[in-house]
């Protein structure tokens, strides 16, 4: 069709503003009685948050998990009642915040045009002002009963995030005590008096005479190699690995004369044999690498360097501690045994704190 067949249409006028329609007050506006009746309802909601709050924390405690756990519709006890519980903790806070804001702050319809990305300084200022009045209009400092009951259910509500954090794993004292395992516990190795130091690998023990000075030998402590009267191994599967991993020592012969043993730590040589944790105390990382001349220990992976002539402490690189030291003796048949476990936990120096090994700088 050709424009000249369109038909004429009236020109167009631009829509006029309908504007706000008029403001309805609520009934809580109005009615003294109604807005108390709503400050209750608020109130009581944030009161039964603060119940299911607790009462996830007793589920928390009550409830068995495990084979032996009881169900409920097909699901674990345990999970439902966390699951309820905590989420009806949460679903009546917001209610209660919803609740709050339709019947009890104040109503009234606000227009804000549009504006740079900067705002005027005036216009800052007027935001803050408009802050404050939002405050004030909210009637938080004039309802007593809404804000201390809505503040009651949110600090009741930190008790399940907070016990929450048991789940994250037992902390190393319990790994400790609960385990069944030699070795256990972050602070802890396999490493205790009388255990004989033997060769990684193969698992031979090792005479002074067997070294030389200059030598470094990776070695293991002589349990993970141990076997008991029927001819199994005393430690399996991950109670092994864990102790091969936390256990993982190096030796090393120098010149007595060359050593300078920390405080406390002059009888933790043999003949100038010392032993070191073989764990980098930066991030974790297996070392070996020997420079034989100056007995300095250097970590492949970011360079740290430990002076084992100097109770290994650190004289290059980002590791922050010393590498722990483990105190030597000979047992009655003449071979490299340990006085005792560490005196200090081994591994990344993320364990900044004082212990009885640690020397002064």
């Amino acid at each position: 069709m050709s424009d000249d067949n369109l038909p004429d249409l009236p020109p167009q006028e631009p829509i006029a503003d309908p504007g706000l329609p008029e403001h309805q007050p609520r009934p809580t506006d109005v009615d003294p009685a109604l807005a108390k009746r709503a400050e209750r309802q608020v109130a009581a909601l944030f009161g039964l948050s603060s119940v299911c709050a607790i009462l996830f924390v007793v589920a928390y405690f009550t409830l068995d998990i495990g084979d032996d756990h009881s169900t409920v519709l097909g699901l674990g006890a345990s999970t439902v009642a966390l699951g309820a519980t905590l989420g009806g903790a949460l679903l009546l806070i917001g209610a209660g915040l919803i609740q709050w804001a339709r019947k009890l702050m104040a109503d009234h319809e606000i227009v804000e045009m549009r504006h740079p990305s900067r705002s005027p300084d005036e216009d800052r200022a007027a935001t803050l002002a408009a802050l404050n009045t939002g405050l004030e209009e909210s009637g938080i400092g004039r309802r007593p009963l809404v804000r201390n009951s809505l503040l009651g259910s949110i600090t009741i509500l930190l008790a399940p995030a907070v016990i929450m954090f048991r789940d994250l794993g037992p902390t190393p004292n319990q790994v400790a005590e609960d385990a069944d395992y030699l070795g256990a516990g972050l602070e802890n190795t396999v490493w205790d008096r009388g255990v004989r130091v033997v060769r990684d690998v193969v698992g031979t023990p090792i005479r002074p005479s067997d070294l030389e000075v200059g030598d470094l030998v990776n070695a293991e402590p002589e349990t993970v190699f141990a076997v008991n009267e029927e001819g199994e191994h005393v430690l399996e599967g991950v109670a092994l690995q864990i102790a091969k991993s936390k256990g993982a020592v190096i030796l090393t012969r120098m010149d007595p004369e060359d050593n300078t043993p920390g405080e406390g730590r002059e009888d933790w040589a043999v003949d100038g044999i010392l032993c070191y944790s073989k764990i980098c105390t930066h991030v974790g990382c297996p070392i070996s690498l020997n420079e034989r001349k100056t007995q300095h220990l250097l970590c492949p992976c970011h360079q740290s360097t430990f002076d084992l002539a100097n109770s290994a402490k650190v004289i290059f690189g980002p590791a922050a501690r010393a590498l722990p030291q483990l105190p030597l003796m000979v047992d009655e048949e003449g071979y490299l045994v340990a006085q005792s476990d560490f005196r200090e936990p081994v591994g990344p120096s993320y364990w900044e704190r004082d212990s009885q090994a640690s020397t002064s700088e």
